[in-house]
């Protein structure tokens, strides 16, 4: 599938997805995004992607395009949100690695928040620049960012609208890593959860992911059925066995 917006490539398991705005610094607009719709539709449904790296051309991504922002109405606002695309990411069956570098700002900041790990550059700038425009983030950043950094870290950010650095956002939890090549640690990483068990790992995010929405009784049932479940995979027997052989497993997925 061609795109205009995003460089998609896939290669030993993992799909790397590369916003490609530069003029823009990669700002998000209605098209960029329905291409990340699309392409994770895709994602979904291929054998051959394990896991999917999020990265941009020289920035993550400097929040969304104002320029198609200013007049809209109320009810057009709610239609140029981007949360179902965002949502779509979120709850991707398959490990979702965000690298970052420059900007990740607003939009694309929140872009980072769907994903289950990020890592950053340390002098990456992020953070939640929208108060300065007289809204909010409205794409996940009041719900998933406080679930990440806590309510009152959230709300100190959101508020002033200040960016933070890729080694300030380690301190407090926003980023997993810092690294000088943000890209290559994730493709690393990336290559390492190819690797592993696809539906272990789709079962294990399944469970972390619906973790705040239960009681912890209703998570722990949700827990063992997705664990038990688990043995009657090809997958399960190979790793075991794997284990007990002293060799590594060769995991296809079934």
């Amino acid at each position: 599938m061609s795109y205009k917006n995003i460089i998609v490539s896939t290669e030993n398991g993992v799909s790397v997805v590369k916003l490609n705005r530069p003029e823009s610094l990669n700002a998000l607009n209605a098209e960029l995004v329905a291409e990340l719709d699309r392409a994770f539709t895709e994602f979904e449904g291929d054998p051959e992607t394990r896991v999917v790296v999020i990265t941009g051309e020289k920035n993550f991504a400097a929040g969304a395009d104002i320029t198609n922002m200013v007049e809209l109405t109320p009810d057009e606002a709610r239609g140029f949100v981007f949360s179902p695309t965002f949502n779509k990411i979120a709850a991707c069956p398959k490990p979702v690695i965000a690298a970052i570098e420059g900007f990740a700002l607003g939009g694309g900041m929140e872009l980072t928040l769907c994903c289950d790990l990020r890592i950053a550059a340390p002098g990456a700038k992020m953070g939640f620049p929208e108060i300065n425009l007289g809204i909010f983030p409205g794409a996940g950043g009041t719900q998933r960012l406080p679930r990440l950094i806590g309510a009152s870290a959230a709300k100190k950010m959101i508020f002033t609208g200040s960016p933070v650095t890729g080694e300030a956002a380690l301190g407090c939890g926003l980023v997993d890593i810092t690294a000088e090549n943000p890209l290559e640690e994730a493709m690393e990483l990336a290559r390492k959860l190819a690797a592993k068990a696809p539906i272990a790992l789709s079962l294990a995010k399944a469970c972390i992911n619906n973790a705040d929405a239960m009681d912890l009784k209703a998570g722990l049932a949700l827990e063992t059925n997705a664990w038990a479940s688990l043995f009657a995979t090809s997958d399960q027997k190979e790793g075991m066995r794997a284990f007990i052989e002293k060799r590594k497993p060769a995991f296809t997925g079934e």
